[in-house]
Formats: structure tokens, C-alpha cells, sequence
């Protein structure tokens, strides 16, 4: 257990943080199974909006962000061609 007091509130500083980063990925992974499923514009819409996000905040890489926007406009394509 931590001794000095900023010591202590980092602890605390860091589950707060965790627990928003993993309900954050949580989330994510939720709209990633809408999205890359028989979805609709609206979740493919929110799982965009919601990977800018965590990039935003921090929970996610840049590339990241932009390698599964990029898988996501590529299964639209091949949704609409198989058609």
C-alpha cells in the first residue's frame, strides 16, 4: 500500500481511469459485432463514432482507430456487391 498521500490518489486515480477504459473497450466490442454483422447504417455509423471516440480519450491507438474503420467500410462494400 502506497505511504505518501499524492501515492494514494494516484491509486485512486488509476481504477477510476481503468474502470473507464474498460467499459470503454467493453463497449467497443459490442458495436464491433453489430457493426460487422447484418448491420445497418446507424450501427455502422455508431461504431464509427464510438472507435473516434476512444481514440479521443485515449483508450485506443490512432491506427488502430482507422485499421477497423477501414475493415468496417470494406464489409459494406462487400455486403452491397454479394447482393
Amino acid at each position: 500500500m502506497a505511504n505518501l498521500k499524492s501515492s494514494k490518489k494516484d491509486i485512486r486515480r488509476i481504477a477510476k481511469r481503468t474502470e473507464r477504459n474498460t467499459a470503454t473497450s467493453s463497449r467497443l466490442k459490442t458495436l464491433r459485432k453489430k457493426a460487422l454483422g447484418e448491420a445497418t447504417d446507424a450501427d455502422k455509423t455508431a461504431y464509427a463514432s464510438a472507435v473516434d471516440k476512444a481514440v479521443k480519450s485515449g483508450v485506443i491507438h490512432k491506427n488502430k482507430a482507422n485499421r477497423e474503420k477501414s475493415k468496417l467500410s470494406r464489409s459494406a462494400l462487400n455486403s452491397k456487391t454479394s447482393h
